[in-house]
């Protein structure tokens, strides 16, 4: 009896363990945020922590190992177990390999431990389930107990003192909290992670003032949203290419411009002058509102559009020493202020050097034979044979010289007798191209102003020389922007409709209804016919709810007023109608079948027009979008309907997040490559 008693133990929970055998655990690795003095650790993507747990188990722990992750945002030191941004400034962040956490005190967010710790805890786990002995105790360096239980239970006590004169055990100290091995356990989201390939690279400049939405976050925060609502969209829409391996991903990347303008100095200068009293909203208009000031002054116009362009550079030269294999195209979106500085900047690029590359195929990346025959020929009509060695070696093109400096030719290692040679060419060529672009302003001007024609200052923009960009965008985005009016105070009355960007032919201005900073574009094209601006479909592919409520009963009183006139109409003509001598009966008759015809063409009538109305020919806005609408105005939400005072703020901060928006983005740059939705969306152009 004594012999059948051992086989049904009471400790059941550890036997699936001990029977099965010790199995490792499957490390995952984290990386370090902190928000506002608030610290969480956060997964990396299943694809970016097998690359590094890869790097990892290759055993090169002595070099420094470099591992690109977050879609090539960020780079990975293994070695200093550190998370740098590669494209924007930002503080360093702790990775971990991470196989053991405890659950913490604030936010019930599990935490892990060091990688030392966690090899003690796994090392005591495998012995206990090796031997089936249990109750481990192990001791943090920081003093915390950690109990191992069995399996399913393991707790981590944290000390309330550091000594304890009662003499109390540790385990009786402080509320015990949880402890998991294994990331399978803690219940993380875990992204899979970004496709591989890119397909288009888009920059976004933000609007005045450090912070971007409702939030106060920055715009590398709002650019990381908007970049994760493409991902959900490109699933949801875009699914059958995605299937087929056509496309990839578009990339986001923010310019940030705002940090070089209050690093000049300006910031102390306002100081002095600002007065003390409502301290808190001084500031804050200094640090926001005065950038709209800055922009319309030269000196400091100069320096926000020198920023951006050369940030622009320099961001797209860094992408594609990172990605080499990028074939794709660039476009542009601004926010607020920063849609009218691209705008600027677009107005002045020099379309003439760059006319040759219209008919390379799209590749931004090789250059054609042609771009580096130009050169040769160029000189040696210099008498400058000799140097073309080293221009092929920087795969120099016709539009790469004109757009080199001295010190970029001084860095080739030209000397200073060819250097001038080369400059006095470029001026020269650069002065013919502007002196013949000037006399067809004068010809024709592109922007109707008033009597005189403005070549050099076509918007009357500020007097600055603005910097030219190293590629030609293929589509610029304006959300919630202020263009329009900008261009009225500057005294644009008209836009011609022949007029388009010289290097860009692609323009959407993308606008919330309850937006105060927004203004509409087509109007100043087409002054003379009001109409709407084309009305963004919902991502889910049907009009909100409330606006199609909306839309119904305006459609049922408009019904409703014309039944009703038509009734009053019959029953008056009927009234005042003459009685008749029987004799004329057959002519009565006719007469009133005749009537009774006329009565009731208003009850036709009234359904022609809608008819008529769906099929009215597009509406001509001009060559600034290549023949297509411009203005696009979103939905609002229902609860955004009830008082459009309250969420006007909402309305100008909401494009980040807006999937309608992300969507008509999307569509946009896909369209381009001839890859359409997987289903059209109603009312869309």
């Amino acid at each position: 009896m004594a012999a059948r008693e051992p086989p049904p133990p009471p400790p059941a929970p550890a036997e699936p363990d001990a029977a099965g055998g010790y199995e490792a655990v499957a490390p995952h690795w984290f990386y370090r945020k902190v928000t506002d003095t608030r610290e969480r650790w956060v997964p990396f993507s299943a694809q970016d922590s097998d690359r590094l747990e890869e790097a990892h188990g290759s055993g090169k722990d002595d070099e420094d190992l470099v591992v690109p992750t977050s879609g090539g945002r960020y780079d990975v030191h293994l070695k200093k177990r550190q998370r740098v941004a590669v494209y924007w400034d930002e503080e360093v962040s702790e990775v971990r390999r991470c196989t053991w956490f405890y659950k913490g005190d604030k936010d019930n967010k599990y935490i892990p431990y060091s990688e030392t710790f966690s090899e003690e805890l796994e090392e005591a786990y495998m012995v206990a389930v090796t031997l089936d002995e249990w109750k481990k105790k192990l001791e943090s360096p920081s003093r915390e107990i950690i109990i191992l239980h069995n399996p399913k239970l393991m707790v981590h006590y944290h000390p309330v003192a550091a000594s304890d004169d009662w003499g109390s055990t540790p385990t009786e100290q402080g509320r015990p909290r949880t402890v998991k091995r294994g990331v399978e356990n803690i219940a993380a989201e875990i992204p899979s992670g970004e496709p591989l390939q890119i397909d288009h690279l888009v920059f976004v400049v933000h609007g005045i003032g450090p912070a971007c939405d409702i939030r106060f976050r920055s715009i590398v925060q709002c650019v990381n949203d908007f970049r994760n609502v493409s991902l959900s969209m490109l699933q949801a829409h875009f699914r059958k290419a995605q299937e087929q391996q056509q496309i990839g991903r578009v990339e986001f990347l923010p310019v940030n411009w705002h940090s070089s303008l209050h690093s000049t100095g300006v910031d102390v200068d306002l100081e002095r002058i600002t007065l003390p009293s409502i301290n808190r909203l001084r500031h804050f208009i200094n640090d926001t509102i005065l950038d709209v000031f800055f922009y319309n002054s030269s000196t400091y116009c100069q320096t926000i559009v020198d920023t951006v362009a050369s940030e622009m550079n320099r961001l797209y030269q860094l992408f594609l020493q990172r990605n080499p294999l990028f074939t794709g195209g660039v476009s542009i979106a601004g926010h607020s202020l920063g849609s009218l500085i691209l705008f600027d900047l677009l107005t002045n690029q020099k379309a003439a050097p760059e006319e040759d590359e219209r008919g390379r195929g799209g590749s931004r990346t090789t250059l054609s034979n042609g771009g580096v025959e130009e050169v040769r020929e160029i000189l040696q009509k210099l008498e400058l044979s000799e140097y073309c060695d080293v221009f092929e070696k920087e795969r120099m093109d016709r539009q790469a010289l004109f757009l080199c400096t001295e010190q970029n030719l001084k860095e080739m290692g030209i000397p200073l007798g060819p250097r001038m040679k080369i400059l006095h060419y470029i001026s020269s060529k650069t002065e013919t191209q502007c002196s013949d672009r000037n006399d067809e302003a004068l010809a024709k001007p592109a922007w109707s102003l008033s009597p005189e024609a403005k070549p050099r200052l076509p918007l009357s923009q500020v007097s600055a020389n603005y910097p030219q960009l190293n590629y030609r965008p293929t589509i610029f985005f304006a959300f919630g922007s202020p263009i329009g009016m900008f261009l009225t105070v500057r005294g644009v009355k008209r836009i011609d409709p022949n007029y388009s960007l010289p290097t860009c032919k692609g323009f959407f201005n993308i606008f919330h209804p309850f937006d105060p900073v927004a203004y509409r574009i087509e109007p100043m094209i087409v002054p003379d016919l009001e109409f709407e601006p084309m009305l963004l479909p919902h991502h889910k592919g049907r009009k909100r709810m409330h606006l199609e409520l909306k839309e119904g009963l305006t459609r049922m009183s408009v019904d409703l007023k014309n039944n009703l006139l038509g009734s009053l109409r019959v029953a008056w003509q009927s009234f005042t109608r003459a009685p008749l001598p029987a004799v004329e009966a057959p002519a009565a008759d006719a007469e009133a079948e005749s009537d009774a015809g006329a009565e009731k063409q208003p009850d036709t009538k009234p359904e022609e027009p809608p008819v008529a109305k769906e099929e009215t020919p597009p509406i001509n806005v001009g060559r600034l979008n290549g023949g297509n609408r411009i203005d696009y105005v979103l939905q609002e939400k229902p609860i955004e309907s009830f008082n459009e005072y309250l969420f006007a703020l909402q309305g100008h901060l909401c494009y980040w997040e807006s999937e309608d928006t992300v969507l008509l983005v999307l569509k946009e740059i896909y369209q381009t490559q001839g890859i359409p939705l997987d289903q059209p969306l109603p009312g869309s152009q």
